[in-house]
């Protein structure tokens, strides 16, 4: 048996990039600062994690996040392997299935409530899953 889940908690580095596939599906990109467990006299350090989201996810992905708000991402790893300058070269990211947001800002009224409509109000949590794909 094996598992492909991760849970991810960290901070964009910058805005989403979001756009329709060729045939009309909704894809957003972005990258979080995940910290790494600090010893004693290390300096902070981070990874820089790269997340895929798809359909009504990546919708509300580029409409609620900004750079430097902190969210937590499920998902799985995707690995793929590729060709560069005669070079074999691998790229890691993470396909989101869930997707919360961690602070709250602007973007984020008092009163939203987890499964409301992301045209009436950000959704503290949303998933892949309660959305038909």
């Amino acid at each position: 048996m094996s598992l492909n889940y991760t849970i991810l908690i960290g901070r964009l580095v910058r805005d989403p990039e979001h756009r329709l596939t060729s045939t009309g599906v909704p894809i957003t990109r972005f990258t979080i600062a995940v910290d790494k467990i600090k010893r004693p006299g290390e300096e902070k350090q981070a990874d820089f994690i790269r997340v895929t989201a798809w359909r009504r996810l990546a919708e509300i992905c580029n409409q609620f996040l900004k750079k430097g708000k902190l969210v937590a991402v499920e998902g799985r790893l995707q690995v793929d392997h590729y060709e560069s300058n005669g070079e074999q070269r691998e790229s890691v990211e993470v396909i989101a299935d869930n997707m919360q947001m961690l602070d709250r800002g602007e973007n984020f009224p008092e009163n939203a409530n987890p499964g409301l409509d992301a045209g009436s109000a950000a959704p503290e949590a949303v998933s892949q899953s309660q959305f038909s794909v």
